[in-house]
């Protein structure tokens, strides 16, 4: 404990609390200003389509990563349709990828029999979930920016009208 009569250990110990908080100062500027970007990864939609990372660049992506054994995944699925169709017009693209334990023909016959309006990827290697920070849950949905920076990653299932406001300051910019 400092004593009140001692000014020198006073002055110590306020340079050295200032010191740290310049040095977190510093960590924090530093991890904000080295923000994720997408993985620069392909897609290969159900219809045979590629679609790179690249060719995404100016518009705002959802990448889903779901399966069709998720509980989870299959109740938010119907609101991820809906914000797709409230979006796209306005430049939102959305790729939903299929995890490399969901069989691909489960995949394909969600895929049609709810005609999901968006992309659908199978992740047959797992390849895109290890490029995404290593996806292992499911849903985990990512947000990106037009410049391919991720602004955001849920995992379970989104707060609805929080994404709607992320998604709608995304497509402004």
């Amino acid at each position: 404990m400092l004593e009140p009569s001692s000014p020198r250990k006073l002055k110590i110990f306020i340079v050295i609390a200032v010191l740290a908080l310049a040095v977190l100062g510093i960590v924090l500027v530093k991890s904000d200003s080295a923000k994720a970007v997408m993985p620069e990864v392909s897609f290969t939609n159900l219809k045979g389509e590629k679609i790179s990372a690249q060719s995404l660049r100016g518009k705002v992506v959802m990448v889903n990563f779901w399966a069709t054994s998720c509980t989870t995944c299959i109740a938010e699925m119907p609101e991820m349709v809906k914000t797709y169709q409230r979006f796209h017009a306005q430049g939102l693209e959305y790729i939903g990828v299929a995890m490399s334990y969901d069989p691909p023909n489960y995949v394909i016959n969600y895929a049609e029999t709810r005609q999901l309006p968006f992309h659908i990827a199978l992740d047959t290697n797992g390849g895109i979930a290890r490029a995404f920070n290593d996806v292992k849950l499911t849903p985990t949905t990512y947000v990106i920016g037009k410049d391919g920076v991720i602004l955001k990653r849920y995992v379970g299932q989104p707060s609805f009208e929080e994404l709607h406001q992320l998604l709608e300051q995304a497509l402004k910019v």
